[in-house]
């Protein structure tokens, strides 16, 4: 089998590589000047844990190339998957689909005997239609069909999420349609993995309304933890508590900064401006992005408090700038609101991050950036964990005491025990749980 992926961005070439360890014959098209090129010399340009062994175990066997052309991509291809970007669109927050139109026309052009067309992307409910109208309309002699396959890929954990996934959620038309993702799916189902066949309609909004559903577990648990401070709980044990509730499950109810990345901040928009289109309520969703926005500039109040009401004149260490571990990504992150409003009030910022700073310094101005999380805290009044990176897990608190200048931490992701940070010496603050002193 045969599959072309219409973008090589974060979705389409972990996809690429991942279908290509299935055995099939993939090849990536992107327009973006300069990725094509990148990827054919062996450079990833994403940071994903295994990816870039991946794609080049593959590209050796034959099974994965990379390419601009897209009608040498689609030409004999089973299986074309429009896996562009679907940013929100300025003004109103509903998804922007130009490219994935875009990506259909040229497709269009290109298909030669039956194809299945399939949307990676994320996309609003009646996109697949309106491909599939787009194609008729400039292809009447094509054969093919639309399908909606929408990704639950977690960054840094992409390749684990695509070999063993939860589930694999299918729209389709045609037993025709069936019958080739079944095919492409295979490896899966050996390993018995639930496959969701669906209609269009459907496989569209069940993405939306489980990227929706995780987001508000953030936003809730995020409540209870302001609730916990005030009546001196912990929101820890009050996670685990209602988490081991079978209805209610563990994940995502880990308090801390906010949600942000390249999926939850813009699905959450797009979803109320579909609801807002289709005539029903969304005020769910609308409250989870307000507090979301409101919980980045609480945690800088917070942070002002714990040093004593003012940070002017004052530096501030900071540890993780990317939204989430694993990962160079940064769009949407909590540090971009949290930095500069640290900035705002006359602080001195020194942040360091594993792999996000490259990404960081194009959009975060007036932050010091250090070579290790030590030289981050050298001389600082205060240490903020803001993202919950593996290496910053073990730090050395006697050591981190003695080049603070003022030894304070600031866990924003409740990554420490509060015992052992106040039995090293360092006045600790986390999110939901009462402070600790040496």
């Amino acid at each position: 089998m045969r599959v072309a992926m219409i973008g090589a961005g974060y979705v389409g070439l972990v996809s690429g590589a991942c279908f290509s360890e299935f055995g099939f014959t993939v090849t990536c098209v992107d327009s973006e000047p300069g990725r094509i090129p990148a990827l054919q010399a062996g450079h990833v340009p994403i940071y994903e844990p295994g990816l870039e062994a991946l794609a080049a175990s593959n590209v050796a066997a034959g099974r994965l190339s990379f390419t601009e052309d897209i009608a040498d991509a689609v030409r004999g291809a089973d299986v074309v998957m429009l896996a562009v970007g679907t940013p929100s669109r300025r003004g109103d927050g509903h998804a922007d689909l130009s490219f994935v139109f875009e990506a259909a026309r040229q497709v269009a052009d290109a298909l030669d005997g039956y194809t299945v067309v399939a949307t990676k992307s994320t996309v609003p409910v009646g996109t697949g239609r309106e491909i599939a109208r787009i194609i008729r309309e400039q292809r009447t002699d094509a054969a093919f069909d639309v399908v909606s396959n929408p990704e639950f890929l977690r960054e840094g954990s992409a390749i684990g999420d695509f070999m063993r996934p939860d589930r694999v959620v299918v729209g389709v038309e045609s037993e025709r349609a069936q019958a080739v993702m079944q095919a492409l799916y295979r490896p899966l189902f050996l390993i018995e993995t639930p496959v969701l066949f669906t209609t269009l309609e459907t496989a569209e909004l069940i993405k939306y309304a489980a990227n929706c559903f995780l987001a508000t577990k953030i936003t809730f648990i995020n409540e209870i933890a302001d609730l916990c401070e005030r009546l001196g709980a912990d929101v820890q044990d009050v996670a685990k508590g209602i988490g081991l509730d079978g209805r209610i499950g563990r994940y995502f109810l880990h308090a801390g900064p906010g949600f942000g990345g390249s999926c939850f901040p813009k699905d959450t928009a797009a979803f109320v401006r579909i609801a807002e289109e289709a005539g029903a309520s969304s005020a769910i969703v609308e409250a989870v992005l307000h507090r979301n926005a409101a919980r980045k500039s609480a945690m800088v109040d917070k942070i002002v408090q714990a040093c004593g009401g003012s940070v002017a004149g004052m530096t501030i260490a900071v540890l993780g700038v990317t939204f989430k571990p694993n990962t160079d990504d940064v769009r949407e992150s909590p540090s971009l609101v949290i930095l500069p409003g640290l900035i705002e009030r006359r602080a001195e910022v020194r942040a360091f991050d594993p792999a996000g700073m490259e990404e960081a310094r194009r959009v975060l101005d007036g932050v010091v950036w250090c070579g290790d999380a030590y030289d981050a805290m050298v001389g600082a009044d205060a240490l903020v964990i803001l993202t919950e990176w593996n290496e910053f897990r073990a730090l050395d608190l006697e050591r981190a005491r003695d080049v603070l200048k003022t030894p304070l931490m600031i866990d924003l992701r409740n990554i420490y025990e509060p015992g052992e940070v106040a039995s090293a010496g360092i006045r600790y603050v986390s999110v939901g749980r009462p402070a600790a002193s040496p």
